[in-house]
C-alpha cells in the first residue's frame, strides 16, 4: 500500500493540496476585496476598524532625477545598522556614489533603555563622520526605521510597538527621530539636519524612482512584505489638504486579520497562525512571506507522512521541529537542475531516507506553496495598480514596481509567476518591475534628496512670485494713487496730460421705476452686433420684455467705406422691424458703441480711434450718431429717433440701476476692464453747469500709462506689454483683465521652466506660442471642484507633459495671477466709492455696483477676493455687487427710456 502511493503521479498531491491553488477567478476576488480593504483604511470613519491601515507617510513625491548634494542615510531595522553617505549629482549624467559602514547592536542595548539604544547610534554616527572627515559639515540625514510607526510629519514617527527582538524601554509611544535628535545635541560634537523618516518599503520605491521616474509602488517580499504606493491626497481622509500626492505604506501583512480571508485559508495557515508569536495577525504576511513560507512545506510534509503518504509514513524529531524546513530550501528545491538533488540533501539532513518519488512530491509541495505566495502577492498588488489607473483615469496605465525582499531576488521562479498574475488580472496595463539595489537605505537618502529639492525649488519660486504678491499697504497706495488720476481726469487743466480719461456720458439719471414704452437698442461692439426690441412696463407689471436679433459684420465692411458699414448696419435693423411686423413705426434707439469715444452730449460720440479689427474709413473724428442718421435717411423706409449713445460700462450701470436703486457703479472685468460711475455735476469741469450729476466713463484700463504703477509692475507684466499690440497703453488693464492673465501665467511658466522648477527644465515648443493658455483655463484649473488630474488634462492639451507636482505648481501660479488681478480691481473700486461717499459728506455710503464680464462671472475665486479687497480698502462703504444680466443692449434701451422721461417731464 505505502509503496503503492510513494510511486503516485503528481495530479494526486495537486488534490491533497487542492485549496491552496486558487483559480483565476479567485485571485481576481481576492484582488476585490483588497480593493475594498484600501478604501476602508483611507477613509477617516473607517479605518479604526480597518485591518489595512493604509498610513500616510508625508512622502510627497518621487525623484524626477534633478536631486542634486551629499546626504547620510541611517538604516535601522534589525541587529545590525548601517550608516552611509549618499552623493547624488545631476550634471546631465545622474550619479550616485555610495559610502557605508555596518554597525552591530549589541543584545543589552537591544533589551536596555531607549536612550542608550539612540546614545549608542549617535556614537556610531559620530565615528562613521569621523573616518570620512566630515564631522565639521551640517549634512541632511534619511532615517529608515523599519519598526510599526504612526507618522504625523515627515521627520516625525511615533513608535507604536517594537518587533524583532528589540525590547528598549520607554521608546514605544515616543518620537524616535526627537530621541536622536536628544542624543546628537548631548554629545556636542556634530550636528546634522534629520530631514525624513521612513520605512524599507518606502525606500526600496524611492531608490527605484531615482532610475525610473515611473516607478510610484514599492513591493517587499522576504522575510516579511509590505507596499507602499503615491495615492491621490483627496482621498487620504487622515491627512489636511487636496492637493497633490503622497506615498500610503498601506501595512498589507494585515489583510484578512478581519476574517476577509477565511475562505481561502487552509487549516495548515491555521496551524502556522496558532504556533505563531502573534495568533490572529498579519495572517496574510503568514500566507506569503519568507517567514513562513518553509514552515508551511513542513507542515504538509508532516502530515503527509503522518497518513503514511510520504517517507514511508516515517517521522523524525528535526522534520517535527518547528523552523526546520527553511524558506531557502524552496528556493534550492525549485532550482531547474539540482532541484531533486538539492531535496534529496535537504530531506536527509532532517533524518529522513527519501526516495526519489518522496523528493519529486517535495519538489511539487514546494511550487503549490510558492506559487499561491506569488499569485496571492499579484492579486494585492493589481488591486494597487487599479486604483492608480483610476485615480489617473487613464485608459492604460504605464507604471513601475520597485520591489526589494529575499524570496522575491532569490526564489527561481516567484518573480515571474508574480508578473504573469498581475498581467492576467490587469490585460489593460503596462508594469514594469525594477529590483531595488540597497533599497533601504539609499532610499532613506533619496527621499531626503527629493525633499531638500522640493523646499530649494519651493523657496525659488516664492521669492519669484513674491512680486504679485500685494500687501494691504501697496493696495491702499494703488487705491490712493488711482484718486489722484480720477482727479486729474476730471479737471478741466490737468485733463489733457491725464492718463484716466473721466470722460462725460452725459448720462445724468439713473432708472427711477417710472420709465415706459418700446425701444430700440443696437449694440456694436465686435465682429457680430445686435439688434433689440425693448419693451419696458411700470406699475403692477413693472419690468422689461426683450427680443432681439443677431447679425454679423462681414470683414470686408468692417474694413470698407463708412457709408457701407452703416448702410449695412440700417440694412439689418429694416429686416428686424420686418422680422417683428413694426415696419414703420418710429421708435427711440439707444446705441452701444464699445469704441473709444469723446462725448459732447448724450446722442453725440465722436469715434476717437477703431480698436478690435475694425478700419471702416471716414468714421474717425465724426459723429456716429450722425453716421447712422445719414444712413436711416438714405433708405427712406423708416425714421428711429437716436437719443443716446453709450458705452457697455455705463450700460452695465443703467441695467442694474433699473433693478435696483442704489446702483450707481458699473463695472466690466470681462476680455478687457473699465468702469464708470455717477460723480457730482460741479466736479465735471468738462461740461458747463454744478446742478445734478452726470455718469463718467472712466477709461480706467489706461490707469499706469503714465508710469504710476511702475514700482508693482513685474518682469512679467514688462514682457506681456512689449508683446501687445498697444505697448506702454493700457497698462492697469494688461494687469487685470481676461484678455492678459493667461498671457502673464505663460511668461512666468516659462521663466520657472528655464530654472529647473517647472516641467523638469523642458520648455516645449507650443508654451513658447503666444496666446495658448487662455483665460478660460485659469478659471477652469482654479476651480475647486477640478482635481488636478483634470489640470493635468488641460497642460496635456496644451502639449505639455507634467507630472502631479508641476500640476500643483501650474495651479498656484493661476491663483497668485488672478489674486493680483482681482486685489487690484478691487483697489480701484475702493477709490471710487469713497469718492462718491466724500462727493456727499457721508460717513457712511450704502451702494450698490452693477457688474459684467467673463472673468468676473466665470472664475471661481475673482468676484470674492475682490469683493474683500474692496471692504477691506472702503471700510466706510457697503458695497453690494450685482451681476449684469445682459448690460449692453438693455442697458442702452433703459438709458434711452431715462432720458424719454426727462424729456417728457421737461415738456409738460
Amino acid at each position: 500500500m505505502r509503496l503503492q502511493i510513494s510511486c503516485c503521479p503528481l495530479g494526486w498531491i495537486d488534490k491533497y493540496l487542492y485549496d491552496m491553488r486558487l483559480s483565476e477567478e479567485t485571485l481576481q476576488e481576492v484582488s476585490q476585496r483588497f480593493g475594498k480593504e484600501m478604501e476602508k483604511g483611507l477613509g477617516a470613519d473607517t479605518n479604526p476598524t480597518a485591518s489595512v491601515k493604509m498610513l500616510p507617510t508625508f512622502v510627497r513625491s518621487t525623484p524626477d532625477g534633478t536631486e542634486d548634494g551629499d546626504f547620510l542615510a541611517l538604516d535601522l531595522g534589525g541587529t545590525n545598522f548601517r550608516v552611509l553617505r549618499v552623493k547624488v549629482s545631476d550634471n546631465g549624467l545622474q550619479k550616485v556614489e555610495m559610502e557605508n559602514q555596518i554597525y552591530a547592536i549589541p543584545e543589552e542595548l537591544m533589551r536596555g533603555s531607549g536612550v542608550q539604544l539612540f546614545d549608542h547610534i549617535a556614537e556610531c554616527l559620530a565615528n562613521f563622520l569621523d573616518k570620512l572627515n566630515i564631522k565639521d559639515k551640517k549634512l541632511p540625514l534619511g532615517f529608515t526605521f523599519s519598526f510599526p510607526c504612526h507618522q504625523t510629519k515627515l521627520d516625525e514617527s511615533i513608535l507604536v510597538t517594537w518587533t524583532k527582538g528589540f525590547k528598549c524601554s520607554s521608546v514605544e509611544g515616543k518620537d524616535v527621530v526627537s530621541m536622536l535628535r536628544k542624543s546628537i545635541k548631548k554629545r556636542g560634537d556634530f550636528d546634522i539636519d534629520i530631514v525624513a523618516v521612513v520605512n524599507d518599503t518606502v525606500g526600496t520605491m524611492m531608490t527605484c524612482g531615482y532610475d525610473d521616474h515611473n516607478c510610484e509602488v514599492g513591493l517587499i517580499v522576504g522575510t516579511g512584505t509590505n507596499a507602499c504606493y503615491m495615492e491621490e491626497m483627496r482621498h487620504i481622509d487622515l491627512v489636511e489638504g487636496d492637493e497633490g500626492r503622497m506615498c500610503i505604506n498601506m501595512e498589507w501583512g494585515a489583510f484578512g486579520d478581519d476574517g476577509v480571508l477565511k475562505d481561502i485559508r487552509t487549516e495548515f495557515d491555521h496551524e502556522i497562525d496558532m504556533g505563531s508569536l502573534n495568533p490572529g495577525k498579519q495572517l496574510f504576511e503568514k500566507m506569503i512571506s519568507g517567514m513562513y513560507m518553509g514552515e508551511l512545506v513542513r507542515l504538509i510534509l508532516v502530515k503527509m507522512a503522518k497518513e503514511g503518504l510520504l517517507f514511508g509514513g516515517r517521522l523524525t524529531p528535526d522534520l517535527l521541529t518547528t523552523g526546520h524546513f527553511e524558506t531557502r530550501y524552496i528556493s534550492a528545491i525549485e532550482k531547474e537542475k539540482e532541484g531533486l538533488q538539492k531535496a534529496h540533501e535537504i530531506l536527509t539532513k532532517l533524518g529522513l531516507e527519501p526516495s526519489h518519488e518522496d523528493c519529486v512530491a517535495t519538489l511539487r509541495i514546494c511550487q503549490i506553496v510558492s506559487t499561491r505566495s506569488a499569485n496571492l502577492c499579484g492579486a494585492t498588488l493589481a488591486a494597487v495598480l487599479r486604483r492608480i489607473k483610476d485615480n489617473k483615469g487613464v485608459e492604460r496605465l504605464r507604471s513601475t514596481v520597485g520591489v526589494d525582499g529575499s524570496v522575491y531576488k532569490k526564489h527561481p521562479h516567484f518573480a515571474r509567476r508574480l508578473h504573469k498574475t498581475v498581467r492576467k488580472l490587469l490585460p489593460d496595463c503596462e508594469i514594469r518591475f525594477v529590483r531595488s539595489e540597497d533599497g533601504s537605505g539609499k532610499g532613506a537618502a533619496m527621499v531626503t534628496a527629493v525633499a531638500y529639492r522640493l523646499a530649494a525649488q519651493h523657496k525659488a519660486r516664492q521669492k519669484i512670485l513674491e512680486a504679485l504678491k500685494l500687501s494691504h499697504e501697496q493696495l491702499l497706495e494703488v487705491k490712493q494713487r488711482m484718486r489722484i488720476e480720477m482727479e486729474k481726469g476730471l479737471g478741466k487743466e490737468t485733463h489733457a496730460e491725464a492718463a484716466v480719461k473721466m470722460l462725460p456720458t452725459y448720462v445724468c439719471s439713473t432708472p427711477d421705476g417710472t420709465e415706459k414704452g418700446d425701444f430700440l437698442a443696437l449694440d456694436l461692439g465686435g465682429t457680430n452686433f445686435r439688434v433689440l426690441l425693448v419693451r419696458v412696463r411700470n406699475g403692477m407689471r413693472r419690468g422689461v420684455e426683450m427680443h432681439n436679433k443677431i447679425y454679423s459684420i462681414p470683414v470686408e465692411i468692417m474694413q470698407g467705406t463708412g457709408e457701407e458699414l452703416f448702410d449695412h448696419i440700417v440694412h439689418c435693423i429694416s429686416d428686424f422691424l420686418e422680422y417683428m411686423g413694426m415696419k414703420g413705426v418710429s421708435l427711440p434707439l439707444g446705441f452701444t458703441f464699445s469704441f473709444p469715444c469723446q462725448q459732447t452730449s448724450l446722442d453725440e460720440g465722436i469715434l476717437l480711434k477703431w480698436t478690435k479689427g475694425f478700419k471702416a474709413t471716414g468714421c474717425e473724428g465724426e459723429d456716429v450718431v450722425n453716421l447712422l442718421k445719414e444712413a436711416i435717411h438714405r433708405r427712406e423706409e423708416f425714421d428711429l429717433d437716436v437719443v443716446a449713445v453709450v458705452n457697455d460700462t455705463v450700460g452695465t450701470m443703467m441695467t442694474c440701476g433699473y433693478e435696483d436703486p442704489y446702483c450707481e457703479v458699473g463695472l466690466i472685468v470681462g476680455t478687457g476692464s473699465n468702469a464708470c460711475y455717477m460723480e457730482e455735476m460741479r466736479n465735471v469741469e468738462l461740461v458747463e453747469g454744478e446742478e445734478g450729476r452726470m455718469c463718467i466713463n472712466m477709461e480706467w484700463g489706461a490707469f499706469g500709462d503714465n508710469g504710476c504703477l511702475d514700482d508693482i509692475r513685474t518682469e512679467f507684466d514688462l514682457a506681456v506689454d512689449e508683446l501687445s499690440l498697444n505697448p506702454g497703453k493700457q497698462r492697469f488693464e494688461k494687469m487685470i483683465s481676461g484678455m492678459y492673465l493667461g498671457e502673464i501665467v505663460r511668461n512666468i511658466l516659462i521663466d520657472f521652466t528655464k530654472r529647473g522648477l517647472l516641467f523638469r527644465g523642458r520648455i516645449s515648443e507650443r508654451l513658447k506660442t503666444r496666446g495658448i493658455f487662455e483665460t478660460k483655463f485659469l478659471s477652469q484649473i482654479e476651480s475647486d471642484c477640478l482635481a488636478l488630474l483634470q489640470v493635468r488634462s488641460i497642460l496635456q492639451h496644451l502639449g505639455l507633459e507634467s507630472t502631479c507636482d508641476d500640476s500643483i505648481i501650474v495651479k498656484e501660479v493661476c491663483a497668485v495671477v488672478a489674486r493680483r488681478a482681482a486685489q487690484l480691481c478691487g483697489a480701484g473700486m475702493a477709490a471710487v466709492v469713497d469718492k462718491i461717499r466724500e462727493n456727499r459728506g457721508l460717513d457712511f455710503l450704502k451702494v450698490t455696483v452693477g457688474v459684467d464680464g467673463t472673468l468676473y462671472k466665470l472664475h471661481p475665486h475673482f468676484s470674492t477676493v475682490m469683493h474683500e479687497t474692496v471692504k477691506q480698502l472702503s471700510p466706510k462703504c457697503e458695497v453690494t455687487f450685482l451681476q449684469s444680466e445682459d448690460g449692453s443692449g438693455k442697458g442702452a434701451a433703459l438709458i434711452t427710456a431715462v432720458a424719454c422721461r426727462i424729456r417728457e417731464a421737461g415738456q409738460r
